[in-house]
């Protein structure tokens, strides 16, 4: 293999830069060409590809973000935006790409990987943490620091004033984020997809803690929750205790920026070289991870379609240590 490809899609998250770099890299380490892909499959299918260089990625380890942009391309889920990509690839003399992204970026991957044969390794890169394979994904660990952090500033605010904060994080599908925030947080409850938490199981709660003469709370609801987002639970809860003064707090979009954490650029410089040397020995078609701090590689399709699990240990946490 002579030319590879890299590319970021999907939502952006602390690291992907550091993944990027090490792509890089370890590609001229190993005397490969290395190209760039702007905007994920929608530059793929535009041809916004260039050559990358040592110096192409320097000074950029600490920045969050991606300096080669994400999109998600509608095109790109149709044939004719898939052969187009697939031209300009050819166009370019390129026989392999790492894609740095989560789960729709690898559904893709794999439709084009068996229409067209281009080798392709990816690198799970998504806050949420909920593909199938690695222990960590990359830009996880920043997220939920950034989560803790703020929740940290929302209890001292939530002790002075005697109130009851439901602070919601991301998580559509998952509750990886806010699981770690409610134990690390010393929140009262946590909600999240995998498993139901009632209105009348989060009343209870508020009202055992009330008569244990405790004046917070902090509800800590990942954005999925099959009760509703936060102001809904916050609409039901203030319905059954009008007397408790409470607020709703969305920390949204800020969970995704900021300088990654030493153990994101760790992992990331690690998946990112895991996956040139991968295309390199000839695997294709794979996602690379970490389970049980060795490196593994899992096909793209149990990645997309294979359930992470949280484990019920963490779920029992928070109940025991919110007493």
């Amino acid at each position: 293999m002579k030319r590879i490809g890299v590319f970021t899609s999907g939502g952006d998250s602390p690291g992907m830069n550091a993944c990027i770099r090490a792509v890089v890299r370890a590609s001229i380490y190993h005397n490969v060409e290395i190209f760039g892909i702007k905007r994920g499959y929608n530059g793929m299918i535009n041809g916004e590809i260039f050559q990358m260089e040592s110096t192409s990625v320097s000074n950029i380890i600490q920045k969050g973000g991606t300096i080669l942009k994400s999109a998600r391309s509608k095109e790109f889920l149709t044939k004719e935006g898939r052969k187009k990509a697939y031209e300009q690839l050819q166009k370019h003399g390129i026989e392999g790409l790492v894609a740095i992204g989560g789960n729709g970026t690898f559904t893709g991957a794999s439709i084009f990987y068996e229409e067209y044969g281009i080798p392709i390794l990816g690198a799970p890169g998504t806050i949420d943490n909920d593909l199938y394979g690695t222990d960590y994904t990359i830009g996880y660990d920043t997220a939920v620091n950034t989560a803790l952090d703020a929740i940290d500033k929302i209890r001292d605010t939530a002790d002075s004033h005697e109130r009851l904060f439901f602070v919601e994080v991301m998580g559509r599908d998952s509750g990886y984020i806010a699981i770690p925030c409610a134990i690390g947080g010393g929140a009262e409850v946590a909600m999240i997809p995998e498993q139901l938490t009632s209105i009348e199981s989060v009343i209870e709660s508020l009202s055992v803690g009330r008569n244990r003469f405790k004046t917070s709370f902090v509800i800590v609801i990942a954005e999925g929750e099959k009760e509703g987002n936060s102001t809904i639970i916050a609409r039901k809860v203030a319905e059954a205790l009008p007397n408790m003064d409470m607020r709703v707090t969305i920390l949204g979009h800020v969970q995704r920026g900021g300088s990654p954490t030493a153990s994101d650029r760790m992992l990331a410089s690690q998946l990112g070289i895991a996956c040139v040397e991968g295309l390199i020995n000839g695997r294709a078609n794979e996602m690379a991870g970490i389970i049980n701090s060795e490196l593994t590689f899992t096909p793209f399709i149990d990645t997309i379609t294979k359930k992470k699990v949280i484990n019920p240990t963490y779920t029992r946490m928070v109940s025991i240590l919110s007493v």
